[in-house]
């Protein structure tokens, strides 16, 4: 970073902290960074980002899990209390390897391209019904099979009860939020990546009617959820003849639900 990179012009940080960025200081650097020297194009980044678009897509990158990732405006940001999920997932096709591992519900594929980083070797399927996010999933993850469609339609139907691991970062914002969203989610992020429904699980009944057909025995299934969701969405589960429990971490703001196939007989 050049010398005026690192000391962000003072207008500029005044522009962004007005704009309420609470790091302004260091997003008017990454966005110095990101017009290349360029004084049009740095007024255009920052006349959008003080317009409320968020700030990885004019970046062109996301940092997640210590990984940067590409992304589109348009799509829909992955958020750092989903670094459990993934971190999880991950440790799970590790410990099953060789594995085979789906990313459903994938956006840009955050939580496959950690799995990828951390099991090179996994056989490892990502799916999801927005194009853009699709577009986005097959550039971190070009090793990995990147389908589109919705839920389970598109995974190549072989793999049925054969996935160790599947990850799932469903929409779960009840419809009724949506308005309370901040406005860089509720204005310049797909619905569809948000709306889970009247009670936000509207995704997680299909899963859980879904899921016995493709996890393999003793498969692992963790989906994210609100805290204030999650005995619901992990008695969906059991219901469907699941083993459920629900995982939290505090620091990071997560709730996982996690469901568990059969072992074999």
């Amino acid at each position: 970073m050049t010398g005026s990179e690192a000391r962000p012009r003072p207008a500029l940080v005044a522009r962004l902290r007005a704009a309420g960025c609470v790091f302004a200081e260091e997003e008017a650097a990454l966005l110095i960074q990101a017009s290349a020297g360029s004084a049009a194009r740095l007024e255009l980044l920052v006349a959008r980002r003080v317009a409320g678009e968020p700030l990885e897509p004019l970046l062109g990158w996301v940092e997640f899990a210590g990984l940067r990732l590409h992304v589109e405006p348009g799509v829909f940001v992955p958020r750092r209390r989903t670094e459990r999920l993934a971190e999880r997932a991950a440790a799970e096709t590790v410990a099953r390897a060789p594995a085979t591992a789906l990313d459903l519900c994938c956006g840009v594929g955050a939580i496959g391209a950690v799995i990828a980083d951390r099991d090179p070797d996994a056989r490892l399927v990502a799916a999801d019904i927005d194009p853009a996010a699709v577009r986005c999933a097959r550039v971190n993850l070009p090793h990995a099979t990147v389908v589109e469609g919705d839920l389970f339609a598109p995974v190549p139907p072989h793999l049925r009860r054969r996935f160790d691991v599947i990850a799932v970062n469903a929409p779960y914002v009840p419809t009724g939020a949506i308005p309370s969203l901040p406005p860089e989610a509720r204005d310049h992020e797909p619905v569809a990546a948000l709306d889970g429904g009247d009670d936000g699980l509207d995704l997680h009944r299909r899963i859980a009617a879904e899921a016995e057909a493709w996890l393999a025995p003793d498969g692992l299934l963790l989906i994210e959820a609100s805290a204030d969701q999650a005995p619901a969405s992990a008695a969906l589960f059991a219901a469907a003849g699941f083993d459920a429990a629900i995982e939290r971490d505090d620091e990071r703001g997560s709730t996982l639900v996690t469901v568990r196939a059969a072992a074999p007989s």
